[in-house]
Formats: C-alpha cells, structure tokens, sequence
C-alpha cells in the first residue's frame, strides 16, 4: 500500500513538472528529448562509486530542480526554468521506478532500498 502511494505521489510530480513545462515557450518535443538527459549524472560511476552517488545524486535531486528553476524565475531565464523542469520531471519519473538518490556503495544501493 505504501509503495502504491509514494508511486502515486510521484506520478503526481511528474504531472506537476509537465505543467510546469507547458508553462514555457517550448516546444513539446524538446521534453521528450531532454527528459533522460539526467542519467548522464550516472557517468560517475565510470569513475568510481563515490563520485558515481555525488555526480547521479546531483542530477537527481530535487532541491537542486527546484534551485535552478527558482533561479531561472528570478533571472527570467528561460533556460534555466527548463533545466530545472527538466530535472523535477526526470527526478519525479524515476522514483516511479523505484530509483532513488545512491549511496557510495554502489548504483544499486539507494534511499528507496536496493534495486
């Protein structure tokens, strides 16, 4: 029952963040494209474990979507609002999955349980 509600929690945010984008001057395409851009913060782990949870958690945080967009509000920066809807969005979608933010101890290792 719980994992249903946090999934549909998170079903909720990602709705949220394509509202979010609807509120911008893109085009619908460019979600779609962008929206797996953030799993680049898994390149870190080509690296080693450590650097691999800094550099994914980075990309998957939520206060850090929230930040930059905030920021792209204040500085009216359009690009700054899309990258932080982007990775709200992305963020939100992949906790539907069941992926969360990593330990160091290893990709499969994150706040939501081991993968």
């Amino acid at each position: 029952m719980m994992q249903t509600l946090l999934k549909l929690e998170e079903l909720l945010l990602f709705i949220f963040g394509i509202y979010l984008f609807n509120l911008l001057d893109y085009q619908w395409w460019l979600f779609l494209v962008l929206l797996l851009t953030p799993d680049i913060g898994m390149l870190g782990y080509l690296i080693n474990n450590k650097i691999g949870a800094i550099s994914y958690n980075l990309f998957h945080h939520r206060a850090v979507a929230v930040v930059i967009y905030l920021i792209g509000i204040y500085l009216s920066e359009p690009i700054l609002q899309l990258i932080g809807v982007i990775l709200f969005s992305h963020t939100a979608m992949d906790r539907i999955f069941g992926y969360g933010l990593k330990y160091d101890k290893g990709f499969k290792f994150t706040h939501l349980g081991e993968i």
